[in-house]
C-alpha cells in the first residue's frame, strides 16, 4: 500500500531577517498523520510551522506540498488545501464571529463572488463543531481569548483543508474546551483523514493525541518517532534541562510526564 506524502521539507533553513532559527531540517509528513512538534522555548517550533505554512519564506532548502514547491503554488490554491491557526490572532475590525468563520470560504470563491448557501452551511457546521454557534452574532473583539481561539479554529476548518497547521491551539482554552478541541481534531484526523501538524507545549497532550512526535532542539530535529520513543526521561532531560519522571497513563498506557521540583 502506497502512503501519500503530503508535505516534504529538505535541507531547510529559515528565520527572521538574517537570523537563522531552523537549520538544515528535513521531514516528511504523510497523509492522515497527527504530528506534534515539541521542544523548549527558542527551539524553532513556531518558526518551523510558519515556514511550512508559507507565513515565512525559507532562506534555503525546499518545502513541497504534494510534490510541488509551495513557493510556486498560487496562494489562493494553496489556501484551498492548507489552513493555519496561529498562536495569537489580531483582528482590527469589529467583524462578527460568523463573518470571521465565513472568511475561511474565501479561497473557494471567485472574484467578487458572494457566499452561497453551501458556504453558509459549512460555516454553520464549523461553528457548531467548535462550540461557537451560540456566539456567532457577537463581535470577534468582544469575546474572550478562548472563544476567539475557537472561532479561528472554526475559520480554518471552514477552508476544508487536507492539511491543518496549529500553533499551540489550546493555550487560551480552559480544560473543558481544551479537551473538546483536541477530541474534535482527533476525530477529524481519524474519520476524515485530515492531516494535522500541531505545535504543543504540553507534553502530555502531545503524548495522548499525536500519532507521531518531533522533538526540536536548537533549530534541528533532535528525535522523531512515537510518544513512547520520544517522551523518555533521557530525551526530556537532555533537551529541556530539567528533571522529570515518565510514567504511564493508567487509562491509555501513553507516557505521562511529571515535573520533579528541585526545591526541598
Amino acid at each position: 500500500m502506497n502512503v501519500e506524502t503530503v508535505l516534504e521539507i529538505s535541507h531547510l533553513f529559515g528565520g527572521y531577517g538574517k537570523d537563522t532559527v531552523i537549520k538544515d531540517a528535513g521531514l516528511k509528513i504523510q497523509k492522515g498523520e497527527f504530528l506534534g512538534i515539541i521542544g523548549p522555548n527558542g527551539s524553532g517550533k513556531s518558526t518551523l510551522l510558519r515556514l511550512m505554512s508559507r507565513v515565512l519564506p525559507p532562506q534555503q532548502g525546499t518545502i513541497k506540498f504534494q510534490g510541488r514547491d509551495i513557493q510556486r503554488i498560487v496562494l489562493k490554491e494553496f489556501c484551498r488545501h492548507v489552513a493555519f491557526v496561529p498562536q495569537d490572532t489580531l483582528i482590527n475590525f469589529p467583524f462578527s464571529v460568523e463573518e470571521v468563520v465565513l472568511m475561511g470560504r474565501i479561497p473557494h470563491l471567485g472574484r467578487l463572488q458572494y457566499e452561497t448557501k453551501q458556504d453558509m452551511e459549512i460555516a454553520e457546521r464549523c461553528l457548531s463543531l467548535t462550540d461557537t454557534l451560540s456566539i456567532k452574532g457577537k463581535g470577534i473583539d468582544g469575546i474572550s481569548a478562548g472563544e476567539r481561539q475557537r472561532a479561528i479554529i472554526a475559520k480554518a476548518l471552514a477552508q476544508e483543508p487536507i492539511l491543518l497547521f496549529l500553533d499551540e491551539p489550546t493555550s487560551h482554552l480552559d480544560i473543558g474546551h481544551e479537551a473538546q478541541i483536541m477530541d474534535l481534531l482527533k476525530r477529524l484526523n481519524r474519520d476524515k483523514s485530515l492531516t494535522i501538524v500541531m505545535v504543543l507545549h504540553d507534553l502530555n497532550l502531545a503524548s495522548e493525541y499525536c500519532s507521531r512526535i518531533i522533538l526540536l532542539d536548537r533549530g534541528g530535529v533532535f528525535q522523531d518517532g512515537t510518544a513512547e520513543e520520544i517522551l523518555t526521561y533521557q530525551n526530556i532531560e537532555s533537551v529541556y534541562k530539567t528533571t522529570v519522571i515518565v510514567n504511564k497513563n493508567p487509562l491509555t498506557g501513553k507516557p505521562f510526564v511529571v515535573l520533579v521540583s528541585q526545591e526541598k
